[in-house]
């Protein structure tokens, strides 16, 4: 009896912790990981130093529940097509580890509780950031623009660039010109970083109806919009130099990042002009690679000049 008692007790324990393991993945956490890889170093640029370590680990905090709730408001919104898609058909939505009204009070709670937590936590700047972040994700992108239009991620990208402006303002309570300059990188840095994903997995996008650009226009387009983006990004991360006043370990690893970035972008352009893109999928790991090595810099550069 007690033997059962205790299968009873291990099996209940391993539903939860299955639940748990559900949830977590419905706010997918490795987007997460990139956004707040660029809080930090803004933060440390808005300070001029290393900010109070209790208002970082706030914001960063506030800043997971923030984007833990648009991500898993778009999983609700896209269940329909995630079953589809090879990419995302292991979500949680779509195996039935959850169900759509579990995953849908998740996200409003989570979402509820992220704007709460800022706007106690550092200030009301920043949890209303929050909050314009979570519903320009979710009724901006995901719902109007994403099965309509194209340029569906140029537009999203605005919000994946708000925590930045919700770092900034978690320190300053305010946002200045350098911190509109971080949120242009990012917003710029994100269709050279998601075309090419779209390039790999453009017959998944086609049959989920999304028009993704890879899946509506030809290589070659494809290949000429992210060649423009990524140059327009790496102009943008200059123009931060005079904004902000950075010094020579932020300049020169912004333009040597900017120049790899640009060569790896221009070898997609040449490969898509002859409608032969062999590995897009290079670009979308370099330009994660680059945006962490540009945000290191942007935080190591006030650093150095503060301990000197």
């Amino acid at each position: 009896m007690t033997s059962k008692t205790e299968q009873n007790r291990a099996g209940m324990t391993v539903s939860a912790l299955a639940k748990l393991k559900a949830y977590f993945a419905l706010t997918k956490p490795r987007v997460i990981e990139l956004l707040l890889i660029t809080t930090v170093p803004t933060m440390v640029l808005a300070k001029g130093g290393w900010p109070d370590i209790w208002l970082v680990l706030a914001t960063l905090v506030g800043g997971a529940l923030s984007a833990g709730s648009a991500n898993a408001f778009n999983c609700y919104i896209d269940a329909d097509i995630d079953k589809i898609m090879g990419r995302t058909k292991n979500r949680p939505l779509v195996t039935g580890e959850l169900s759509k009204n579990e995953a849908l009070w998740f996200a409003w709670l989570v979402g509820i509780a992220s704007v709460i937590w800022l706007g106690i936590l550092t200030n009301w700047l920043a949890a209303m950031l929050s909050l314009s972040a979570i519903l320009f994700y979710v009724l901006v992108y995901t719902l109007l623009l994403k099965r309509r239009t194209p340029q569906n991620i140029v537009w999203g990208g605005a919000a994946g660039a708000m925590p930045v402006l919700i770092g900034w303002a978690a320190v300053t309570g305010s946002l200045s010109v350098a911190a509109w300059l971080l949120f242009l990188v990012i917003f710029l840095w994100t269709p050279p970083h998601y075309w090419p994903l779209s390039m790999r997995y453009r017959e998944d996008y086609s049959a989920a109806g999304v028009p993704m650009l890879p899946v509506v226009r030809k290589p070659r387009t494809v290949g000429i919009q992210i060649a423009l983006y990524s140059w327009a990004l790496v102009a943008s991360s200059l123009l931060l130099i005079p904004a902000a006043d950075m010094g020579w370990i932020y300049s020169t690893t912004a333009v040597a990042s900017g120049a790899w970035f640009l060569t790896d972008a221009t070898r997609l352009y040449l490969e898509s002009k002859r409608n032969e893109p062999k590995n897009p999928m290079r670009l979308f790991h370099g330009s994660i690679s680059y945006l962490t090595i540009l945000f290191v810099a942007v935080a190591v550069d006030p650093l150095l000049h503060f301990a000197l």
